[in-house]
């Protein structure tokens, strides 16, 4: 894995939606649409350069769709390589390697999705797009190649959520059932606090639940435990001041809910895959 980010550096490779290079609409914490879903960023590049993002992990979704081949998306224990024959889709707090090292035409989408899949779904997933999905795309590449790319802002979000739609449709995909509330506010109450001193007991309160009943509809319904849940923010978060800011890793752990710098680095390295301070050296402006 390259140590390095590539010279046409995205912004949104990390912890912001936003690459840059793409139309902006909704930040994150906006309420999700009655379909559960928010529109981050749509985008396209006739020839996109090398697309080498080590160890991604953020709060968002994508979408990804190549029309050549050569760029691929690494998971641990699988590979992907995208292409024209293929959909990949990726759930949000995902750890994966984006690797590319020549310009390919690449499309792609930034959201974020109110809903999970089922315990046995695989992900991420791949697709064969639809006749009526490569329509779409097809249309939204035509006005992102536009002149007039600005004003057709409206058509572009439009569009691009006619596409996630028919993909988080597909018959291929199992959905849990809605979220319970007593998920959704522990959510809530972790993306405001993360910061302060967090248990799960307090998450079960907050969610009107047992601590029992409340950690085993957690997992069910965010694919991970409270605590763990609780740890992918806080990193989410040390990512982007590390990235973002001169910030001692002392102050980083402090402001992200470490208690020191010492546990910062031992659950920063777990989940992301290399130490606070080797990442900052690999990824900061």
């Amino acid at each position: 894995m390259s140590d390095s980010t590539p010279d046409w550096a995205s912004m949104g490779a990390y912890g912001s939606p936003f690459s840059g290079n793409g139309m902006e609409f909704f930040p994150l914490g906006v309420p999700m649409d009655h379909a559960g879903v928010v529109l981050h960023e749509s985008g396209y590049m006739a020839a996109r350069p090398c697309w080498n993002y080590p160890n991604v992990l953020s709060p968002f979704w994508r979408l990804y769709y190549d029309l050549k081949p050569g760029h691929k998306v690494v998971f641990t224990h699988r590979e992907i390589v995208l292409g024209p024959d293929r959909l990949v889709l990726i759930p949000d707090h995902s750890l994966f390697h984006a690797v590319g090292t020549r310009p390919r035409p690449k499309f792609w989408l930034a959201f974020n999705c109110a809903r999970r899949f089922v315990p046995e779904q695989t992900v991420p997933i791949e697709l064969a797009p639809s006749v009526i999905e490569l329509a779409l795309i097809r249309e939204l590449m035509t006005l992102f190649e536009s002149a007039c790319r600005e004003r057709n802002q409206s058509r572009i979000f439009h569009y691009s959520m006619a596409l996630l739609h028919e993909v988080l449709g597909r018959s291929e995909i199992e959905w849990l059932d809605e979220k319970p509330d007593a998920v959704l506010r522990a959510i809530r109450f972790v993306e405001e606090r993360y910061a302060d001193p967090l248990y799960n007991h307090t998450l079960a309160r907050i969610g009107g639940l047992s601590e029992s009943a409340f950690n085993r509809i957690f997992r069910l319904h965010q694919g991970v435990s409270p605590t763990r849940f609780i740890a992918q923010v806080r990193v989410r978060e040390a990512a982007h001041l590390l990235t973002h800011s001169p910030l001692s890793l002392d102050d980083v752990a402090e402001k992200c809910g470490f208690p020191n710098r010492v546990y910062l680095t031992r659950v920063f390295t777990r989940i992301v895959g290399e130490a606070p301070a080797r990442f900052r050296r690999r990824h900061a402006g």
